[in-house]
């Protein structure tokens, strides 16, 4: 497992929304499309992502400072 890719991983969900949103509706899907770009995700890794509480990524987001965040300009 390399831990420096979970952290990569987890800090783009946590400062990127578009990602975000994705992963929360296709949490598989999203990181497998990571994973195909290069991401060294393994499989324990992935589900593990996976099965984390969906509630936290957009809690934890929130407690960012908006000026680490990338915005989705996608409209809702």
């Amino acid at each position: 497992m390399s831990q420096k890719t979970v952290q990569l991983v987890i800090g783009r969900l946590l400062t990127d929304e578009e990602l975000r949103i994705r992963f929360v509706e296709r949490p598989l899907e999203t990181l497998t499309e990571l994973k195909d770009q290069g991401f060294e995700l393994t499989r324990d890794e992935i589900e593990a992502i996976v099965q984390s509480d969906p509630e936290i990524w957009p809690s934890m987001a929130r407690r960012i400072h908006p000026r680490l965040q990338r915005c989705s300009l996608r409209a809702t």
